[in-house]
């Protein structure tokens, strides 16, 4: 947010040096821009500002005789009046002019004709005026809690942008994320989609679903892709553990829906997806904040019986507050850099004898720092030692049902000297962690894993043993993990 004192000074057009810097010389002279902060938020002040120079026309940070055209953004007519005539008279008045003006002038390449549509609107006598919201662009610069106003809006988002990660349409996907996690930031319920004018993050398709459900109660393209029979096969048999999108798709193309198909195919399954179609209802049913306390003291027990002072971590959406997720994830460390190694498959050797693991698969550290030099922003599939596992947790007895419940399980071994990286990247959400990774290299010009922090201009990794420290190194203020739920 941009302080009172600068948001003043900025309304008035003292926001500092006219800036050339990458501009393209003035190919309008007869026009003269100026881009009103007020309800537009200096960050996109700024971006648009470079965008009109970059097009060739002239912008002034400052107000003065000299504008032709004030660009403004949610604001109406009086207010924009009201403004203008606090900066004085004697001066010709310029168009006074809404961004639908200056989005269609930059399309096009030149200032376009000035109509009646672009003019500042009048508010309807007798409408209330509707709070007005403002967000940072980035999700890991808003604090999301739990605490969600706008749910309808969100889940019919969320929904859109797991079928488009479905059918391996990653933009899309991430587009309705991030749409989504602006919304559940919001302090309050939408109630109109004017409130949401010059927000970032929204989308044309965003907005056209959130207009409908605000103004209907649902979505026909959300019902639709609720019930089509492709989204429902490809949310079943995703939802066997180790089965991907891209096997889901393929059993599709071979005829093959549901759960009772795929038994009756004779598809070779590998023992991975054999044992998650074995324990399918089980790993499907949301595990309990309870049920992740019961598995942390099973893990704990076997940690310190093979290696003593080792530390473990409660990970995940756990760590962010959740009373349910889909599995459980751990961290674990030990403060001697070093003394981790080897420990990951006494611990796994522990709980199979004790007879915890109904399935496995552990892979080793891959990751040289000496070697591989920073982890890629655009991934961040680390590559620490893991087990995926699936857990046998002893539950009590009801009747005729058996004593015991199948729990997904990941546990993670990180040398000390990464643990706050990994830490971060293991807590999410995920889309908080591609956010995090899109910030550190697009604006600090860093390579963000779950194992380091690398400054790409200095050529240094840049150490941490805390979170706080890392989100120091990216200029961000400290998120706690309670608010990391983007």
């Amino acid at each position: 947010m941009v302080p009172l004192k600068r948001r003043k000074l900025s309304d008035t057009g003292m926001c500092g040096s006219n800036s050339s810097a990458g501009t393209e010389p003035t190919r309008f002279p007869q026009v003269v821009l100026f881009l009103l902060e007020r309800k537009m938020g200096a960050s996109r002040r700024a971006f648009l500002s470079q965008l009109a120079r970059r097009k060739g026309f002239q912008v002034e940070q400052m107000f003065s005789g000299n504008v032709t055209h004030v660009v403004c953004e949610n604001v109406s007519g009086d207010d924009g009046r009201l403004w203008l005539g606090s900066q004085g008279g004697g001066r010709p008045s310029p168009h006074l002019l809404d961004v639908s003006w200056f989005t269609e002038s930059m399309r096009a390449g030149r200032p376009v004709e000035v109509l009646d549509r672009h003019q500042l609107q009048e508010r309807p006598s007798g409408e209330p005026e509707l709070e007005e919201f403002s967000v940072a662009s980035y999700a890991c610069q808003r604090r999301t809690s739990l605490e969600n106003h706008n749910s309808s809006l969100t889940d019919a988002l969320s929904l859109l942008a797991e079928n488009a990660e479905l059918n391996d349409e990653e933009g899309r996907g991430v587009a309705f994320r991030r749409a989504a996690a602006l919304l559940k930031a919001l302090p309050s319920a939408v109630l109109g989609v004017s409130q949401l004018r010059g927000l970032p993050c929204l989308g044309e398709h965003s907005l056209r679903v959130i207009k409908e459900i605000l103004e209907t109660g649902t979505s026909s393209e959300v019902e639709s892709t609720r019930a089509s029979e492709r989204f429902k096969a490809l949310k079943a048999l995703t939802g066997i553990f180790g089965v991907g999108a891209k096997t889901a798709d393929r059993w599709i193309r071979e005829g093959i829906h549901d759960l009772q198909q795929l038994r009756a195919s004779g598809q070779v399954l590998n023992r991975a997806q054999r044992a998650g179609l074995q324990h399918y209802a089980d790993i499907n049913q949301p595990v309990t904040r309870a049920e992740a306390d019961a598995i942390q003291a099973v893990v704990e027990k076997a940690v310190s019986s093979v290696l003593r002072g080792a530390q473990i971590v409660l990970a995940g959406g756990f760590r962010r507050g959740k009373l349910s997720g889909h599995d459980v994830d751990f961290l674990i460390t030990h403060p001697e850099e070093g003394r981790e190694v080897g420990l990951m498959p006494k611990v796994v050797s522990w709980l199979e004898a004790q007879g915890f693991l109904l399935y496995q698969k552990t892979t080793r550290n891959s990751y040289l720092e000496s070697i591989d030099g920073p982890g890629r922003p655009p991934s961040n599939m680390d590559r620490f030692e893991r087990c995926f596992s699936i857990f046998k947790l002893p539950v009590a007895a009801e009747s005729s049902q058996r004593a015991w419940r199948a729990v997904r399980l990941d546990l993670v071994v990180s040398p000390i000297s990464q643990f706050a990286f990994a830490l971060l990247g293991w807590t999410g959400s995920k889309l908080f962690e591609r956010e995090l990774r899109r910030w550190a290299g697009h604006e600090r010009g860093m390579s963000l894993s779950s194992h380091a922090l690398y400054d790409n201009k200095q050529g240094v990794y840049l150490r941490a043993a805390s979170e706080e420290e890392i989100f120091t190194h990216l200029g961000l203020e400290f998120i706690p993990p309670s608010e990391r739920n983007a």
